[in-house]
C-alpha cells in the first residue's frame, strides 16, 4: 500500500467539510479551538488507550490492504488520526446545531436517576466478561452516563445534544459500514457477541455513544471555562 491508503483518504473525507466551514462567518468554529483541543486530547487519550489494549488483546485488527505501514503505539497512523477527525467533525456538527437550530431543555432531570442508571449498566457488563469487547463497550456506556451525571447532567436534557447524537448516529452507520464491510477493521468472534447491524458489530454503537458523549461533555465544560476568562 502506498503512502495514501484508503483509511487515510477516509479520514480526509470525514474532516474536509467541517474543516473548510470552520471559518464560516456566522459559526466561527475556529474560535472554539482551545475547548475543541481539550476535548480531543483528554477524551482521545482514554479511547486511544482502549484501542491499543483492544488491538493487543486481539479484539480487532487492521487489514494491511487498507492502511499504511506507519505505526504509533502499535496502531496504524490512520487509526490515530481517526480520533482527531471524528471528534472534530462531530463537535463541528454539535456547534452548528446550537448556532443554527438553537437549544432548549427537553425534560427535567434527576442526577440520582442517571447516576444510578449508569452504575446499573456498568454492573450489568459483568455478565459479558467472556466477550471482552462486549464487556468493555457496555462498561463504557455505564461509566459515561455516571460520569456525565456527576459533571454536567444537563447535557442529557439538551435538545442540541440529542440532535447531535441522532445526526452522528446516521453518519456513523454510513462511515462504519465502509470500515467493517471492506473490511478495514476485522473483529475477533471471541471478543464480540456477534450481533450486527449490517456489517457493524453492536459493540461499535456503544463505543461510539460513549466516545461522542464524552467529547461533547468535555467540550461544553472546556467552553464554559473559556467563556469565564
Amino acid at each position: 500500500m502506498g503512502l495514501m491508503s484508503f483509511y487515510l483518504y477516509f479520514n480526509l473525507v470525514i474532516i474536509a467539510f467541517p474543516l473548510v466551514f470552520s471559518f464560516e462567518r456566522r459559526l466561527k468554529f475556529y474560535l472554539k479551538f482551545k475547548p475543541l483541543l481539550a476535548a480531543i486530547v483528554l477524551v482521545g487519550c482514554i479511547f486511544v488507550g482502549w484501542d491499543v489494549l483492544a488491538t493487543y488483546r486481539g479484539h480487532w485488527s487492521f487489514n494491511p490492504s487498507y492502511v499504511t505501514e506507519i505505526r504509533l503505539l502499535g496502531l496504524p497512523l490512520e487509526e490515530i488520526l481517526f480520533f482527531v477527525t471524528v471528534p472534530y467533525s462531530c463537535l463541528f456538527i454539535f456547534e452548528s446545531i446550537r448556532k443554527f437550530l438553537g437549544d432548549s431543555k427537553l425534560f427535567s432531570l434527576s442526577r440520582r436517576f442517571f447516576a444510578g442508571a449508569g452504575l446499573l449498566v456498568a454492573v450489568s457488563s459483568i455478565g459479558f466478561l467472556y466477550k471482552e469487547y462486549t464487556f468493555l463497550a457496555i462498561l463504557s456506556v455505564g461509566l459515561t452516563i455516571f460520569l456525565v451525571s456527576m459533571i454536567n447532567v444537563e447535557i442529557f436534557s439538551s435538545r442540541a445534544y440529542w440532535t447531535y447524537i441522532t445526526i452522528t448516529l446516521f453518519l456513523f452507520l454510513i462511515f462504519n459500514y465502509f470500515l467493517t464491510s471492506l473490511p478495514v477493521v476485522e473483529y475477533s468472534p471471541l471478543a464480540i457477541c456477534n450481533i450486527r447491524v449490517t456489517t457493524i458489530p453492536i459493540e461499535d454503537f456503544l463505543f461510539n455513544f460513549s466516545m461522542l458523549t464524552a467529547h461533547c461533555t468535555t467540550y461544553v465544560w472546556a467552553l464554559s471555562i473559556q467563556k469565564k476568562k
